[in-house]
């Protein structure tokens, strides 16, 4: 992983959430350049795979969205986010694109993009 992505160097917002907020960012820091996961994916890695909407929450408040690549996380059927809290879908976009990820219509092939975290 590169050294800057370390979750262990991120400043973290004092939540009572900050102890999964922190697994879940350290997770999407895995998910590989020019790969996507999901946000049920990314809430199993960080140890609670029914909280898919919690994982949503935590990225809208990404306090290092230039280092935690929280563009690449998308919905179980590959759409981008809406609201993506970052510049848009339309940003969401621009940086997969600028990955090798293709979008078609919002959403993300996820047999051809998805990470299996093997």
């Amino acid at each position: 992983m590169n050294p800057k992505m370390n979750p262990k160097r991120m400043p973290m917002k004092n939540t009572k959430n900050n102890s999964f907020y922190d697994k879940i960012y350290a997770a999407v820091c895995l998910i590989p350049r020019g790969r996507v996961a999901t946000y049920g994916q990314v809430a199993a890695l960080a140890g609670n795979g029914g909280a898919a909407r919690a994982v949503g929450n935590a990225l809208h408040k990404n306090p290092m969205p230039g280092v935690i690549p929280c563009h690449r996380v998308v919905n179980a059927q590959g759409r981008l986010a809406p609201h993506f809290a970052f510049g848009g879908a339309d940003e969401q976009r621009r940086l997969l694109e600028a990955e090798g990820v293709r979008v078609d219509g919002g959403y993300v092939d996820l047999r051809l993009y998805q990470w299996r975290n093997q």
